[in-house]
């Protein structure tokens, strides 16, 4: 038996956030976001609106950094405990609702360290205190709609995925105007993401007929609209932002592969962001798990209406499919043209292998995966050599 889960209710389109009338009954709210973006396409003011319309009292957590800290998450957590809300609502893209995903759990269970949420599907029962309502401004991780957080250890700055169904949202919000002033660097290494979360779930170990149907629509809709979403299109970046938000419901059901495994890993180490991470990964990945997945591939690659008469033919087109559209997005092919110092690499480059060979994605890649090939893929992806092994 296999199970989809997804928030209770998704409300998307247009100004989709005034939805939240639906709160109406609830007395205490808590906005958690993080940068300036959220400010300056007044979506902060318009969600406090909608909260006070409601009659609902409303307090502020922001600046939650990217890749937020374990150190943020607690502190977060203790204002919620303080305050008492019985709704959490996040604001942003994936650093924000990731924090607020984890202040969740401490909130409503105090008693609780790190080091305890960090085994898959492990979690206590939730919502004891609050529900959960997720409003994504960014159109990549999609996790308004996922099982998914990620955190980052103050100390390592190493990244930490916590993997449950409880922290799946009860309400997303994915309203199609707030994406509109995105600047041109986030919504392409956003919309790479978004691509990686569609390909790494049809691949995946996990998958089901529910989620390839959701990967498909969703690298479609993301891989005809990015482009033009980059270059400017409204109508583009509507389309792209629900494209990735149909990927959230497949990779948070069907889970993913290596390239989430390392850009968890290495984003911080590296300084790369983590769309970034995952567009310059996903072509040598791919070439990596060919030899037991070249027929997902190929499905993939049909959909977007790539030449090749055979597998191998089309998993090849797909491969230079992803290069070129990196190139049109202004993304590097390789970590060190990205401006990663070789030192770098080469002094973290086991500590990262390892950890990223302990990664919950890693379980779930097509093709098992071990120190010595993880290391390789990762050689490849710095240096941008062939994966021909």
């Amino acid at each position: 038996m296999a199970r989809f889960t997804i928030p209770r209710d998704v409300y998307y389109g247009p100004n989709a956030i005034e939805e939240l009338k639906v709160l109406k009954g609830h007395k205490k709210a808590i906005i958690v976001s993080g940068s300036n973006f959220m400010i300056e396409n007044q979506s902060l003011e318009k969600l406090t609106n909608v909260l006070k319309e409601n009659g609902m009292q409303v307090q502020l957590f922001d600046r939650v950094e990217s890749n937020p800290m374990i150190s943020t998450v607690y502190r977060g957590a203790e204002v919620m405990r303080n305050y008492e809300p019985d709704v959490i609502v996040a604001l942003g893209g994936g650093s924000p609702t990731d924090a607020a995903k984890a202040m969740w759990v401490f909130y409503e269970n105090p008693e609780l360290k790190f080091d305890d949420i960090k085994t898959p599907f492990s979690l206590p029962k939730l919502r004891k205190k609050a529900i959960f309502v997720a409003i994504g401004t960014t159109s990549g991780t999609a996790t308004e709609v996922t099982s998914f957080s990620v955190i980052t250890d103050d100390e390592t700055k190493i990244k930490h995925p916590i993997a449950d169904f409880e922290i799946t949202p009860d309400i997303a919000i994915v309203d199609t105007e707030i994406p509109l002033s995105m600047p041109k660097k986030l919504t392409a290494d956003s919309g790479m993401d978004a691509i990686t979360h569609a390909v790494e779930a049809y691949v995946a170990t996990a998958h089901t007929d529910l989620t390839d149907c959701l990967a498909i629509k969703a690298v479609q809709m993301v891989f005809e609209n990015l482009v033009d979403s980059y270059n400017g299109s409204a109508e583009a970046r509507k389309n792209v932002h629900v494209g990735q938000n149909l990927a959230g419901m497949s990779f948070s059901n069907a889970l993913l592969g290596i390239v989430h495994s390392l850009a968890h890993k290495v984003g911080v180490v590296y300084g790369v962001t983590h769309g970034r991470c995952n567009a310059i990964m996903l072509p040598y990945v791919i070439e990596y798990n060919r030899a037991v997945a070249e027929d997902r591939f190929a499905d993939i690659a049909r959909a977007l209406g790539l030449s090749g008469a055979t597998n191998k033919q089309l998993t090849n087109s797909l491969i230079e499919a992803i290069k070129k559209l990196n190139g049109q997005l202004g993304i590097p092919l390789s970590y060190q043209a990205a401006g990663v110092d070789e030192k770098t690499f080469l002094d973290t480059i086991d500590t990262l292998t390892e950890a990223a060979v302990g990664d919950p994605c890693t379980l779930f890649n097509p093709r098992e995966t071990k120190f010595e090939n993880m290391k390789r893929v990762l050689t490849c992806s710095y240096y941008g050599t062939d994966v021909n092994f």
